[in-house]
């Protein structure tokens, strides 16, 4: 029997579990998922492309388990009450190609962004941490934010973003986090005086959402609207300055910011960082840009890891999608008895 996990099984498995410890649970899970980088099976995602989105398939798998995942991304949708992306996820076993999960993805994709991204500035940016800023309030910000709090002191987050209603949302979500919040009258203002930086928006196009101008020696950033071609949040000068981490270099060199200057030299796959082959950050005035796009390994890790706490607090209902026969040559059996 296959288990199902649906958005209010989450919603329970996180409020067990507790935010905090969810994350830094996660971030473990990524940390040894890219630690074994050679023993899983890549490839980039296989997208098709639409006038007013994308779909795409997100498979990988090492030698016990195979996952893909299903996801859109679609920037309008707001305009008819819709999410900008939702996702569903499932997890199989090698041995068999037996399915073990399927589970919701929307909230799950939100999770695993949000960790990586944390988990890059854990290697990239200078060790003390106390302002946080993120341009692009939109439905991924929050999970930016609260991963970042769960493995740095953070004592201030800035903000911004061209919607005031989503700069509202923002600030009553997290109205009651030890952090303070700083609305700020543009990105600008948001850079100032900011230890990690993150943009975070979805409009279909290049855009200029961080200016050169504006990033100081010693900041980190970790850009993560840019996930498709022709895509982009950021001045190509910064990327001249930057030493660039990406995830996997065959994706990102199509999706990622990196695609506004192709000759222009990447300094590692995360993978390479936190396995200790090549280094990021050499001094406290580098500058660091985590240029993500998002990468299956990141829906393997999550997917294993909800397995198994899920199964820890017995959360989840299992479904009969695969037929049980008592004879397995014998499939028209199903529909005779």
């Amino acid at each position: 029997m296959m288990k199902i996990l649906t958005v209010a099984d989450i919603k329970n498995l996180i409020a067990r579990v507790g935010m905090q410890h969810f994350y830094i649970g996660l971030i473990a899970e990524l940390k040894q998922a890219f630690s074994r980088w050679s023993s899983f099976q890549k490839s980039p995602r296989h997208a098709t492309h639409f006038k007013n989105g994308v779909i795409e398939l997100m498979p990988i798998c090492d030698g016990e388990f195979y996952t893909f995942k299903y996801v859109n991304g679609h920037p309008n949708n707001y305009q008819h009450n819709k999410l900008t992306v939702i996702a569903l996820g499932l997890l199989s076993e090698i041995e068999t190609g037996y399915p073990l999960l399927l589970s919701e993805m929307t909230l799950l994709t939100a999770f695993r962004t949000a960790a990586t991204s944390a988990l890059a500035s854990q290697y990239l940016a200078n060790k003390i941490v106390k302002t946080l800023g993120i341009i692009g309030t939109g439905a991924q910000s929050e999970f930016q934010v609260m991963a970042h709090a769960a493995i740095f002191d953070i004592q201030t987050v800035r903000y911004f973003d061209i919607d005031p209603a989503a700069m509202k949302k923002f600030q009553k979500n997290l109205t009651s986090q030890s952090f303070h919040l700083v609305a700020c009258r543009d990105a600008q203002t948001v850079a100032e005086q900011c230890d990690i930086i993150t943009t975070a928006t979805a409009s279909k196009t290049q855009m200029r959402i961080l200016k050169n101008d504006w990033i100081s020696s010693g900041m980190h950033i970790n850009s993560i609207g840019g996930d498709c071609p022709g895509k982009t949040e950021l001045d190509p000068a910064i990327l001249k300055r930057a030493k660039i981490i990406v995830e996997y270099f065959p994706q990102s060199m199509s999706e990622g910011e990196i695609q506004q200057s192709p000759g222009h030299p990447v300094c590692a796959e995360l993978w390479e960082i936190i396995a200790g082959k090549k280094q990021g950050r050499v001094s406290q005035q580098d500058i660091t840009l985590f240029d993500s796009v998002g990468f299956a390994i990141e829906d393997f890790a999550i997917l294993k890891y909800i397995h198994n706490v899920a199964k820890q607090y017995a959360i989840g209902s299992t479904v009969d999608l695969i037929p049980d026969l008592q004879n397995t040559k014998d499939l028209f059996e199903v529909l005779s008895t």
